[in-house]
C-alpha cells in the first residue's frame, strides 16, 4: 500500500498529537521525543509531527510517498530521473526513529519531495546527509542542484 506522507513542524507538539487524534479517530502509530507519527488508514495518510520552535506556527517541513518495498523506491527514482528531475538518493539511511531507502526531489516552489519505505525501526532521530539545514531534522539542505528548505525547515520522512 502507498500513501501520501505529510510532515508539519509544530510548536506543541503534545497538543498537536491530541487535535490530529481527535481529528483522524486514531492515536499515534509511533512517539519518540520531539517526535510523532500517525498511519491514517482513511484518508491513506502518513502525516509526521516534528517538535519545532516554541512559539512558531505550524508549518510544512516535507511531503512524501511511503511505498512498501525498496523495489518501489528504485523504480521512482528511475522514473523521476527519467522524467528529467534532479534525484537524490538514500540507501540504509536512518531518519526519524526508522531505517530507510528513498529518493528526494523537489517541486517548483522548492518543496522537498521523497518516496521512501521503511526497513526497520531504529532508536534515533537520525539526519539525512541530503537535506541538512542545521534544523536537528532529517533533511534541509540539497537535492541534486536545487536549493532545499527555502521557506521550510525540511525535518523527517517516517
Amino acid at each position: 500500500m502507498s500513501r501520501v506522507q505529510l510532515a508539519l513542524n509544530v510548536a506543541d507538539l503534545e497538543g498537536s498529537i491530541a487535535f490530529y487524534s481527535r481529528l483522524f479517530g486514531v492515536e499515534p502509530a509511533k512517539r519518540r521525543p520531539g517526535y510523532a507519527n500517525f498511519a491514517i488508514s482513511e484518508p491513506p495518510l502518513k502525516l509526521v509531527l516534528i517538535e519545532g520552535e516554541p512559539g512558531q506556527d505550524t508549518r510544512l517541513d516535507h511531503l512524501g510517498v511511503e511505498v512498501t518495498s525498496t523495489d518501489q523506491v528504485t523504480a521512482a527514482a528511475g522514473r523521476l530521473k527519467d522524467a528529467g528531475l534532479a534525484t537524490f538518493e538514500e540507501n540504509d539511511t536512518t531518519c526519524c526513529y526508522a531505517l530507510q531507502d528513498k529518493v528526494w526531489v523537489h517541486g517548483p516552489g522548492k518543496e522537498p519531495w521523497e518516496v521512501y519505505t521503511v526497513k526497520a525501526d531504529a532508536g534515533q532521530m537520525g539526519k539525512s546527509p541530503a537535506l541538512d539545514t542545521g534544523s536537528g531534522g532529517c533533511c534541509g539542505g540539497q537535492v541534486g542542484d536545487e536549493p532545499a528548505g527555502s521557506g521550510t525547515d525540511c525535518g523527517c520522512g517516517s
